[in-house]
């Protein structure tokens, strides 16, 4: 029990002031156009976004957000799968104010909670990108290659 206490306070002492502003989203499945724009139509649904470019040569969704809006991974993952087609890969940019960050540390960042994972200890300050490496976000090979335990709910695993 005091285990738990302290990672949950741990968890809510490192919260820290960042905001998510672009994901780089790679889809998996996409044949044509037609599936681009699929999942295009798909992530238009959703208020958050600003803009959504898509790049069928790549099967990648460069996807920018509304500014101090709350950017859902979970429902930008949700709304691809809907579309019948999965997420290979998903580098989120945040933009970072004086973050502390250590490998294997949790961290909340724009209300999710971030366990970095093979990183050296640093402090993080303007845009940087992480790549978010939790199952549904990486291709199956991938994921295989680096799985970690899931510490909870809406805790994603991430690198820099």
């Amino acid at each position: 029990m005091k285990k738990i206490f302290l990672l949950i306070a741990i968890v809510f002492s490192l919260t820290s002031n960042a905001q998510v502003t672009h994901v780089s989203l790679k889809a998996s499945g996409l044949t044509c156009s037609m599936c681009s724009n699929s999942i295009n139509k798909a992530l238009k649904t959703l208020d958050f976004i600003l803009t959504i470019e898509a790049d069928i040569s790549t099967y990648t969704f460069e996807l920018c957000f509304k500014s101090n809006s709350v950017v859902d991974f979970d429902l930008i993952k949700k709304k691809v799968e809907n579309a019948g087609f999965t997420v290979a890969g998903f580098v989120a940019t945040v933009l970072f104010d004086n973050v502390q960050v250590l490998n294997s540390q949790a961290v909340t960042i724009d209300g999710k909670t971030f366990l970095f994972t093979g990183v050296k200890e640093q402090t993080l300050n303007g845009a940087r990108k992480i790549k978010v490496l939790d199952k549904g976000f990486v291709s199956p090979k991938e994921y295989k290659k680096s799985a970690f335990p899931v510490l909870a709910t809406h805790t994603y695993t991430v690198t820099l």
